[in-house]
């Protein structure tokens, strides 16, 4: 299993945004979900938490669709912890 599977498999759909939205538009963010969760895809979990992460305030948007830190962002634990390695 390579990194990015793990961490998609692993984390919460909110963590695993707060780290990859800020280098992927959401078309790219559906493939990777669809890839190795695709439940959290058709439920609408996907769509629903990347909404509700920019009305909060930890992502805004950014140039060509991709999304930055906003005021709100606080690094996701795994990440912070390296537990990973260097995933992004």
């Amino acid at each position: 299993m390579d990194v990015i599977e793990s961490i998609v498999k692993n984390e919460s759909v909110e963590d695993v945004l707060k780290v990859f939205a800020l280098n992927s538009g959401i078309p790219s963010l559906d493939i990777m979900f669809g890839r190795y969760r695709h439940e959290v895809r058709a439920s609408g979990e996907l769509i629903n938490t990347y909404q509700r992460l920019f009305d909060e305030g930890v992502l805004q948007s950014g140039p060509n669709g991709v999304a930055v830190k906003g005021p709100n962002w606080i690094e996701p634990k795994f990440l912070a912890d390296n537990k990973y390695g260097k995933a992004n």
